[in-house]
């Protein structure tokens, strides 16, 4: 069963969850430079998949895309190149450390059309309202208020824009934070969530064991 690192947003909130520290504080207990060493690590990316998720999402050339809980940027670069110079990745993360760290890696892996974003816990705070996609790589489940999340992050978002999540399927045995009810999410419930929020599902992906890849499409 193959497996896919997370992000710095949802490292952060497996520690808190652990030991039971509230998620801002447990942001400010490590420095981004550390949690990047720990996202950045060798064999964790070797394990991403990253062309291929990146590549089944469907992004297209001049959309903008917010990449939620875009870490270091590990996604944020390779969508901004299936983007094109025409358009623009919103790379959201919530400790403004990181936010240097991916202009640093946009710099170096020669991409320009990178804009790092500092969101809060309950908002991503994008900086306009014609979002075309919006893409949440195991980082939904470790949002404590989904469904509201999702209502606010529609708010940026018109009609024909979508929403695509990769995450792990509470419905499969075994997964990661199996023994925390509060971290499991199902594609059911996700699916009702998006439907309040004016999403409709209108691809499922069928790549991992563990996870479901869904892309939700805004009526």
């Amino acid at each position: 069963m193959r497996r896919i690192g997370i992000t710095v947003l949802a490292a952060t909130a497996f520690a808190a969850a652990q030991d039971g520290t509230p998620l801002a504080a447990q942001l400010g207990s490590r420095p981004a430079a550390e949690w990047a060493i720990t996202l950045e690590n060798g064999q964790r990316l070797e394990s991403l998949d990253i062309e291929e998720v990146v590549a089944a999402a469907g992004f297209r050339a001049g959309e903008v895309v917010a990449d939620i809980g875009a870490g270091t940027g590990i996604f944020s670069v390779p969508i901004a190149r299936a983007v094109g110079s025409e358009g623009t990745v919103l790379a959201v993360e919530v400790d403004e450390g990181f936010l240097p760290i991916i202009e640093q890696k946009s710099r170096e892996q020669g991409v320009s059309n990178v804009r790092p974003v500092l969101g809060q816990f309950t908002d991503p705070r994008l900086p306009q309202g014609d979002v075309d996609a919006a893409f949440f790589h195991d980082v939904l489940h470790h949002i404590e208020q989904r469904e509201a999340y999702i209502l606010t992050l529609a708010t940026y978002m018109e009609s024909g824009s979508r929403i695509v999540v990769v995450d792990y399927n509470g419905d499969v045995q075994g997964i990661p934070h199996s023994n925390q009810p509060e971290m499991v999410i199902r594609p059911a419930e996700v699916a009702r969530w998006m439907d309040a929020a004016g999403f409709d599902v209108t691809r499922e992906i069928d790549m991992f064991d563990d996870k479901f890849f869904v892309v939700y499409t805004k009526r």
